[in-house]
């Protein structure tokens, strides 16, 4: 466990929690990939395809996150965990909110082109995205990364204007 926390730059226990929740919505991802594609089989399979499933997706998270240390500043490794929570939890948020909202306003794939609805869809997604994202990052305290990554990002969508201090 030392090594782990020494590896991770720990040195606080409640800094633990952010790589026990990791795994375990990796865990959970895992598991509900698996057996979206694997109901109709024996539970065995499933169950080790949801282990493969995880493996594969600790190795990519793992990775992204040895390249992307060197690009992003943060104090301590361990927050490269918290950072990537927030991304998670902001992208299937914004999907679920949105979602609903085209549909408050009337907009379904039957009353609508598709293509203009997926537009339309993927849009009020974005515009959500950018909202929780900051919002989500001072809950999880990241405020300055996700400022500063939502700064970025706007300045690649050309509105400047917006960002004048």
């Amino acid at each position: 466990m030392e090594k782990f926390k020494e590896h991770w730059e720990i040195s606080k226990n409640w800094q633990l929690l952010f790589p026990l929740f990791g795994i375990l919505v990796l865990l959970f991802s895992a598991y509900k990939l698996a057996f979206l594609f694997t109901s109709q089989f024996h539970i065995i399979f499933s169950i080790l395809s949801s282990v493969v499933i995880f493996y594969l997706m600790l190795s990519t998270c793992l990775f992204f996150i040895r390249k992307l240390e060197k690009k992003w500043i943060v104090d301590q490794k361990w927050e490269m965990i918290r950072i990537f929570i927030v991304f998670g939890i902001t992208g299937s948020t914004s999907a679920f909110v949105g979602r609903p909202l085209i549909a408050l306003a009337g907009i379904t794939k039957e009353n609508l082109n598709p293509f203009i609805y997926w537009i339309l869809f993927i849009i009020i997604g974005l515009i959500f995205y950018q909202v929780l994202l900051v919002a989500l990052g001072w809950l999880f305290g990241q405020f300055e990364f996700f400022w500063g990554f939502e700064k970025k990002m706007l300045r690649r969508f050309g509105l400047k204007r917006f960002l004048e201090d």
